[in-house]
């Protein structure tokens, strides 16, 4: 084979592609519940963007973003999460003009150079949304609602949400020089990364999965919380108390990204190893006036449809196939041909799924097509079937067939395929 798939990146086909529809399909529906307004932005931005809204000492942009320049000599980067462009597209089309609040949620492909192993690839897809306009806990406690509602509605139940409020700006001053100054002690067995991340961004210090064993005994931001941080943060978690919405408090918590404020969390599924985050999100304060525009809260939350499908898989989840009214026509000569295409276009304005042979087969060789591609109805259509003005419907899975009056076909068939 001369051509083959880029590394980290996965051809979908088959049963796989099943899994991925019902998990877009659901989410669109949730989020619509939810008074959600889908969004689609390019998939390459500014390099600068990510730079300023992900920050740049993180592993993003440090490590795994796809850069490179285009022909007019700009630099550019294929989207590596979908928070900062929906931002910008907020900022650039003057959303701001639709009042508040507003809800916006997406589906679409990110880019990271990671090495790639189970439910992390180059490139990969993730569900999300953003609300914007509200400081409220209640917007924070409806977005792990909703994440929660999305969740169980896929089917799964063998996870758990995590979270923390990390504060604003303001009581995070204080919380980092106490957090230095425990990790002082620890700096010469600290990874490269964390050493360096010790003078930047001392909050990375938490997120490293090498030196998770020193964060495990590292103050809690909680603690270091002012006391609008710390109101926000219990009233949140007495909404979910009060609509029994399970979640763990995780001190260690803090995600990866640099404009999160406040409320952080993460949904990890026991199913699924090292790599057992499905889910996470937070909130951002702070992202919209630091990209430019005035000073807008907002939160929001994304999901790897990747890791959503595994988990689906681990847990046995089936997932609707819907072939369920899938028709063939079965023709023999030229008329009948015509005839069952004739057939076949008043079955599809119909709804139904309908194929047909165009490699002229034998009536034996389009029933065995028929079979292997999942047909539970067959239509067959000959010069007698004509001569006589009817159709034969053969149901493959029992081997009955039975004589249609072509001119009620259509209505025949519909009937007896939705029975």
């Amino acid at each position: 084979m001369k051509y083959k798939k880029i590394k980290g990146t996965n051809d979908l086909f088959g049963e796989d592609v099943w899994y991925w529809r019902f998990v877009e399909n659901t989410f669109r529906e949730v989020c619509e519940s939810f008074g959600m307004e889908e969004i689609r932005t390019p998939i390459f931005e500014q390099t600068e963007l990510f730079i300023r809204s992900v920050g740049e000492e993180s592993d993003i942009v440090q490590k795994e973003m796809y850069t490179f320049q285009d022909k007019a000599g700009r630099s550019i980067t294929l989207r590596p999460e979908g928070t900062a462009p929906v931002v910008r597209a907020f900022l650039e089309n003057s959303l701001v003009n639709r009042g508040f609040q507003q809800r916006y949620y997406y589906i679409g492909q990110m880019f990271r150079y990671e090495k790639p192993q189970s439910g992390r690839l180059r490139q990969f897809h993730q569900v999300g949304f953003e609300i914007i306009g509200s400081e409220s806990p209640k917007a924070d406690f409806e977005m792990i609602l909703a994440v929660d509602i999305f969740l169980k509605r896929l089917g799964l139940r063998k996870y758990s949400i995590h979270l923390n409020s990390i504060g604003c700006p303001e009581c995070r001053k204080q919380y980092r020089e106490v957090l230095k100054e425990y990790y002082k002690q620890y700096l010469d067995e600290l990874c490269e990364d964390c050493k360096r991340r010790y003078e930047r961004n001392v909050l990375r210090l938490l997120d490293c999965k090498e030196d998770q064993k020193f964060a495990l005994n590292a103050p809690k931001s909680v603690d270091y919380l002012c006391d609008n941080c710390k109101k926000h943060y219990e009233k949140l978690k007495e909404y979910l108390n009060t609509f029994e919405i399970e979640y763990v408090e995780d001190h260690t918590l803090v995600r990866g990204l640099d404009y999160y404020t406040r409320t952080v969390f993460e949904v990890r599924h026991e199913g699924l190893g090292a790599q057992n985050s499905i889910a996470g999100g937070g909130r951002y304060d702070g992202l919209f006036s630091e990209l430019g525009g005035s000073s807008i809260p907002a939160l929001g939350f994304a999901a790897g449809i990747e890791r959503l499908v595994l988990a689906l898989k681990s847990e046995g989840i089936e997932v609707p196939v819907e072939n369920v009214h899938y028709l063939y026509v079965a023709t023999i000569g030229e008329r009948a041909f015509k005839e069952g295409v004739s057939l076949a276009i008043d079955l599809r304005k119909k709804g139904f799924r309908v194929d047909m042979d165009i490699m002229e087969r034998k009536l034996s060789g389009q029933l065995k097509h028929a079979n292997r591609m999942g047909a539970r109805y067959v239509i067959i259509i000959g010069d007698e079937e004509l001569e006589k003005g009817i159709v034969i419907l053969r149901d493959l899975e029992t081997g009955d067939q039975v004589e249609v009056d072509r001119q009620f076909a259509v209505e025949y068939i519909s009937e007896r395929v939705l029975e």
